[in-house]
């Protein structure tokens, strides 16, 4: 693979890998101002084997980036931009030819910015192909040499198609095929680019995205991205920039993560080198007393403000020359920048962005400004094959900054609509009036090209960018009266019939370098909350997609549950496309919706790791769309599809999709999200999904809950884990698998050495089921949680469940909530606990469990060491079952949590569990809640308070205790320091009971939290 870009001495250019045999025309689409080099030029020179084609030095005065050598490694778009508009150029299309990379010829007209200098006779240009490649290649001589050139295999480079002086017309402009004819420069590429002249020739263009549509997609058989800055290659950017200062890059490194937005921004290389500048201007020459509450700089018109400061101290001009005092040249400097902003303006109202002398001229930029230092700072010099020179503002960006400080300043003063060149004069003067004609027309320029020029005029009004620039280019309170009348113009524009688009989007940036938050941080806090569906005007929604872009917590994750129309999430796409987590919940997309999902998945772009798409009443129209997107989604993890109706169809299309996807890894609900839960795949569908899991290696949880799932569906999923081993968590609850789908699963655990975790939780399973599940886990040796809840496992099953556990070593979590125990049953799984080493957490919940199974599982606790939670509530273990387990905590030292809601325990066990908690250290966690302990039980555990420090969790609810009890308590934790939280509700003391003990609790113990 060969290097595209040739590197310069100034610093190592970006690479590009080499594209396909037989590509047409490379064009590349991107940011604002070229390839970004900053101050110096903006192109960038292609080579072969390593050379420039204008010889080992390349072209006079092109050179790259500085910054390191950046790989093919993806940046989100910067978020103050969802127009791609701070990207550097991006992107190769490539129109005809052979293949560029086996060329023995290659040729560069970086010239299209200033066509004219292709010709001797000026603007209109005439100019024949021969003479054209001959004024930037001398070495090319003749109609022969550029034939010779052609047969060998050439790639002619045009740089800049965005800089061309004119549009170029693909529809009306007449074909030529005679390279001898005389045609315009324009007609001239047109014809080389559609293939009629020099048809031998690879043409590459590069050029913005803005402009990159020009050139009809037919002629386009290759399109590639060149990425900007990566956040490794910012901070090698810096260190460049003060190789000799490490501590000063670093602390400029940090100032730019300080700002989300900024710091995006900074993947330009040119933007990143202006931040730089700034940042290190400050970082030298410190901050005075009042420059201290302006640091640092929180928008980008403030940033830019700290740039200009910069230059007017000498920051970024040439060494060697003495750097004037600000206060000598604040006059001059005020001038400079007027005249400046007067041409940049024009130029950016007439899409204007390079400059020659007869332009500088009529606008009064003579050769001593053009040659002063500080000039330098924001314009640079072209030279072209021509003898005119050519000038561009370092960075586009700078022009728009210098084109809303003229405007800023013009407004007061001017009678006449300021984009009008014929002066129309208005009725009415003012600023306010010059910034309603700006709002005005940015909102209307489809191009956006307006948008960050409004960015900075809001941003001059900032009382923060005013003090930075009084004196130097402001005066001092200019125009702070406006500030909110042009924040409300700025809301009016947000009006019913505007879409969430990017101008609607500008506009809430324009009201944050205007520090007019209030309406963004409404939506903010409303997501935080969860209560962005009373969110529903114009104004809200375009917050939302200028937070989605802007703020790290949504990019983490964005809750829209409950939130989204069709057409709202529909014009979020963009946004939403850079979210690491989407919660997307009962929004009822249904497959219209998830069409436009799909879309956004299959972008190339798409950074979303993981969607919960709950309740959307998608069917399997829906889950095709979804899955013809997984095909070729490379960043999606996890994903939630609960409670639809995808149906066997829908999980066929997904299964299908999942035999060939290497990301996805979890199927179940948030936090994690991927589920197929509640819809009703059936066993067909589950037979889908089976073959998929057979195949698939990187799928790690599967939920199927509620899908009405036989013992048919079950054997299906049973074949597949023999063969599957990624899946580590399986759920399979609330379906009618039977005695017949868990011996089916039963064998497959003896066999497969990968799932660690088995939900088959009401299953109708029986004691049949189960033998065959116990006897599997004497040789599996990977399981290591089984829910086995609401079933129907008898005493005679939990024989099998307790020889089962006596055998394996592997097991941590088993869950026997809800079955038909009794205490024979528990008592055999007692036994097995005193034997088991491994098992930590046991729920045996409502198992019409009664005092002597109890005091069996005290005597184990006794002599086990490892469970450490232990589930005994709502079964009626009475006041000695509590002793004999109390007996036990005396001295178990590993039980850390014990549940004993609802288990008759009166005043008695109260208390022998009081006196256990005195001598025990590690209980953490104790439920009794439903009980009827009493005062003299609350009093017994409110003296183990005074001693214990192990307690974290404390649930008394509905105990009886009385005033009498709770104010027990209550004393009794100003002796505690460990106790974290404790429950008194239910406890029949009144509100005002209440309020006292609340406050009692407060000062006694201000850590702990209650609940009363």
């Amino acid at each position: 693979m060969r290097t595209l870009w040739h590197e310069e001495p100034r610093g190592p250019a970006q690479q590009n890998s080499a594209p396909d045999a037989n590509p047409r025309l490379h064009e590349e689409a991107g940011g604002v101002d070229g390839w970004g080099g900053w101050p110096g030029p903006r192109h960038w020179l292609p080579s072969r084997a390593g050379e420039s084609p204008c010889g080992p030095a390349g072209r006079e005065g092109r050179s790259g980036p500085p910054g390191p050598a950046n790989t093919q490694q993806d940046i989100r778009i910067p978020t103050g931009d969802p127009e791609q508009r701070w990207r550097p150029r991006v992107g190769t299309r490539t129109l005809r030819g052979p293949s560029p990379w086996t060329s023995s010829s290659c040729l560069c007209l970086g010239c299209l910015s200033h066509p004219e200098s292709l010709s001797p006779s000026g603007w209109p240009a005439w100019a024949r192909p021969p003479w054209l490649v001959h004024s930037v290649f001398p070495h090319v001589s003749g109609e022969s040499g550029l034939e010779a050139a052609a047969l060998s295999k050439s790639l002619l480079i045009l740089d800049g198609l965005d800089e061309c002086k004119t549009p170029l017309d693909f529809s009306s402009t007449a074909a030529c095929t005679d390279p001898k004819k005389e045609i315009p420069v324009d007609h001239l590429i047109t014809n080389i680019i559609r293939g009629n002249l020099c048809p031998e020739v690879s043409v590459w263009v590069t050029s913005r995205p803005s402009v990159a549509g020009q050139i009809p997609g037919g002629l386009v058989d290759r399109m590639t991205e060149i990425r900007g800055f990566n956040e490794e290659e910012i901070k090698v950017c810096l260190e460049q920039m003060f190789p000799e200062d490490q501590t000063l890059s670093g602390w400029a490194l940090s100032q730019m993560r300080a700002d989300r937005a900024l710091y995006l921004m900074c993947t330009v290389p040119a933007f990143c080198q202006l931040a730089g500048l700034a940042l290190g201007h400050v970082g030298r020459h410190g901050l005075g007393p009042q420059d201290a509450e302006l640091w640092p700089p929180r928008t980008l018109c403030e940033l830019y403000s700290w740039y200009f400061r910069a230059a007017l101290g000498g920051e970024g001009q040439e060494k060697g020359r003495t750097s004037p005092r600000i206060q000598q040249v604040a006059q001059g400097s005020r001038k400079m920048v007027g005249t400046l902003g007067r041409l940049a303006f024009h130029g950016l109202i007439r899409k204007k962005y390079v400059f020659y002398e007869p332009d500088l001229k009529a606008f009064g930029v003579g050769l001593p400004l053009l040659q002063g230092a500080l000039c330098g700072c924001f314009l640079q010099r072209e030279d072209t094959p021509a003898s005119s020179a050519a000038y561009c503002f370092t960075h586009l960006s700078l022009q728009e900054f210098a084109a809303a400080a003229y405007y800023y300043g013009a407004a007061k003063r001017a009678v006449f609509d300021l984009f009008m060149e014929g002066g129309v004069s208005w009725p009415r003067l003012g600023f306010l009036t010059h910034f309603r004609s700006a709002a005005q027309r940015a909102m209307q320029t489809e191009d956006g090209r307006l948008d960050v020029f409004l960015r900075f005029l809001s941003g001059l009004l900032s009382p923060r960018v005013n003090a930075l620039l009084a004196g130097s280019l402001l005066a001092q309170g200019e125009h702070w009266g406006y500030r909110a009348q042009v924040a409300e113009l700025l809301q009016g524009c947000l009006q019913p019939d505007v879409a969430v688009c990017a101008r609607a989007v500008n506009v809430l940036h324009c009201l944050h370098e205007l520090q007019h938050t209030e309406l963004a941080r409404s939506v903010e806090e409303a997501m935080a909350s969860g209560d962005l569906a009373r969110m529903t005007a114009p104004a809200h929604r375009a917050a939302l997609a200028y937070l989605l872009q802007v703020s790290d917590a949504c990019t983490q994750e964005a809750n829209l549950s409950l939130f989204l129309s069709k057409s709202v999430f529909q014009s979020l796409l963009p946004q939403l496309l850079y979210c690491r987590s989407l919660r997307l919940d009962g929004n009822q997309f249904q497959d219209p919706g998830m069409e436009l999902l799909g879309s956004m998945l299959s972008g190339k772009d798409c950074r979303v790791q993981r969607i919960s798409l709950a309740e959307n009443k998608i069917g399997n129209k829906g889950a095709k769309a979804l899955a013809r997107s997984l095909l070729v989604n490379t960043s999606l993890t996890a994903l939630d599809l609960r409670s639809n109706s995808i149906g066997p169809q829908g999980a066929k299309a997904l299964a299908d999709a999942l035999k060939r996807n290497r990301t996805l890894a979890s199927l179940r609900p948030p936090p994690c999200p991927h589920s197929l839960q509640s819809n009703t795949i059936r066993d067909d569908g589950t037979r889908s999904v089976a073959e998929a899991l057979a195949a698939n290696r990187t799928l790690s949880a599967l939920h199927l809950q509620k899908n009405t799932i036989g013992p048919r569906g079950a054997q299906c999923m049973a074949d597949a884990l023999k063969q599957n081993r990624s899946l580590k968590e399986l759920m399979f609850s609330s379906n009618s698998i039977g005695d017949g789908g868990a011996q089916a699963l039963a064998e497959a655990l003896k066999v497969n050495q990968g799932l660690e975790s088995l939900d088959l939780q009401s299953n109708s399973i029986s004691d049949a089921g189960v033998a065959a599940l116990m006897g599997a886990l004497c040789a599996n040796r990977t399981l290591l949680s089984l829910n086995l809840r609401e079933n129907s496992i008898s005493p005679e099953g939990a024989q099998d469940l307790a020889r089962g556990l006596c055998t394996n070593n592997v097991l941590r979590n088993l869950d026997l909530t809800a079955n038909l125990l009794h205490d024979q049953g528990a008592q055999a799984i007692a036994a097995a606990v005193r034997e088991n080493r491994t098992l930590t957490s046991l729920h045996l919940q409502w198992n019409f469990i009664q005092a002597g199974a109890a005091e069996a599982l005290g005597q184990a606790l006794q002599h086990n060491r490892s469970l450490t939670s232990l589930d005994l509530q709502e079964n009626a273990i009475g006041d000695e079952g509590a002793s004999a387990v109390a007996s036990a905590l005396k001295a178990n030292t590993a039980l850390t949590a014990l549940y004993l809601q609802v288990a008759s325990i009166g005043a008695p066990g109260a208390q022998a569990l009081g006196e256990a908690l005195a001598v025990n250290r590690t209980l953490e966690i104790l439920d009794l809640r439903g009980n009827s302990i009493g005062v003299a039980g609350a009093k017994a555990l409110a003296n183990a308070l005074k001693v214990n420090a192990s307690l974290r969790r404390l649930n008394l609810q509905e105990n009886s205790l009385g005033m009498d009890g709770v104010i027990c308590v209550a004393t009794a934790l100003s002796g505690n320091h460990g106790l974290q939280y404790i429950n008194l509700q239910g406890n029949h003391i009144g509100e005002s009971g209440v309020r006292m003990i609340s406050e009692a609790i407060k000062t006694n113990a201000p850590s702990c939290s209650v609940e009363m």
